[in-house]
């Protein structure tokens, strides 16, 4: 009997993935079962999953061989002590593209000094003191250097600018200073401009705090399009109202929809974003999927395993 893929991610994303899906197992020869109906929780063989769906327990899939998260964060899955099968995460070319640009764009926006520019349109010819200085002389440090972290590595390093990146492991990555475990500190001293990339983990929970923070350059630039959890609040607004931090770009945050009254919204050196630095494509997402079933039934080895020791 074909292999029966249920799609348990949030309702509203049915409609997205359906069509993509079907053509993506299509193309690789696979015939199956695919729906979004829980009734028959058994006969399942292979569960797409993102939070916020319809399924919070695992149990009653018996016959369920793996779990193929839709996002590329799987924090919101790893801890949950019903899930004893397989998980792997997404990394998606789409979504790998998408952060790259969204990462390219504000660090040549902050690095140009834009804002200023903006602020100043009021049809008065200034001639500004800010002058930028060349890439080649700006200090940029990528906080996590997985796929999306050397991805946005490349493009900056394409561009000239000093890169500088730190992981938990060790990496190497061409024209990349690249730091791993306790040296985070020398990752971050003098860096002008910071990006966290890091997946979610309690390793990594407020890992940008005071002390981090008092590494940057004065006047350094935050951007975080990575997990809102990784960044100290608290830390991060003493440090922009005493000028140590310049300006916050953030795209995520500890908690979503970050709520009217947080002090990020109004914060003069504050730029939210709301959790749009890149999402997963359905067209080239479906594809992962696709591959990763079409392991498990050859019985070749998973895409993108989650090691749950790691959390990631």
């Amino acid at each position: 009997m074909p292999p029966r893929i249920l799609f348990a991610a949030h309702a509203q994303r049915w409609a997205q993935y359906e069509a993509p899906l079907r053509a993506a197992l299509a193309d690789a020869g696979i015939e199956a079962r695919l729906d979004c109906d829980l009734s028959d929780p058994g006969s399942v063989d292979y569960i797409i999953f993102a939070p916020a769906g319809d399924v919070e327990d695992f149990t009653p899939f018996t016959n369920a061989r793996m779990v193929q998260n839709l996002w590329a964060g799987v924090e919101g899955v790893v801890g949950n002590p019903t899930l004893n099968i397989p998980l792997t995460r997404m990394v998606d070319t789409g979504l790998t593209e998408g952060m790259v640009e969204w990462c390219t764009g504000h660090v040549l926006r902050h690095h140009l000094g834009m804002d200023q520019m903006l602020a100043a349109q009021d049809g008065i010819w200034r001639h500004f003191e800010f002058i930028p200085p060349l890439a080649r002389d700006r200090r940029v440090t990528v906080l996590g250097l997985g796929a999306l972290g050397a991805a946005v590595c490349a493009s900056l390093v394409g561009l000239n600018f000093q890169v500088r990146g730190w992981s938990r492991r060790p990496k190497s990555l061409p024209g990349v200073d690249s730091f791993h475990g306790d040296d985070l500190h020398a990752a971050l001293e003098g860096a002008e401009i910071v990006i966290l990339l890091l997946p979610y983990t309690p390793a990594t929970d407020g890992i940008l705090t005071t002390n981090g923070l008092d590494q940057l350059a004065e006047g350094a630039v935050v951007l975080n399009p990575g997990r809102g959890g990784l960044i100290d609040d608290d830390a991060l607004l003493a440090a922009l109202d005493r000028g140590r931090v310049g300006h916050a770009t953030l795209d995520v945050f500890r908690t979503e929809p970050l709520p009217p009254e947080h002090p990020y919204w109004s914060h003069p050196k504050v730029t939210v974003t709301p959790h749009i630095a890149s999402e997963t494509r359905p067209g080239t997402a479906s594809r992962v999927v696709v591959e990763n079933i079409r392991r498990a039934e050859a019985g070749e080895p998973l895409l993108h395993l989650v090691d749950r020791s790691a959390g990631y």
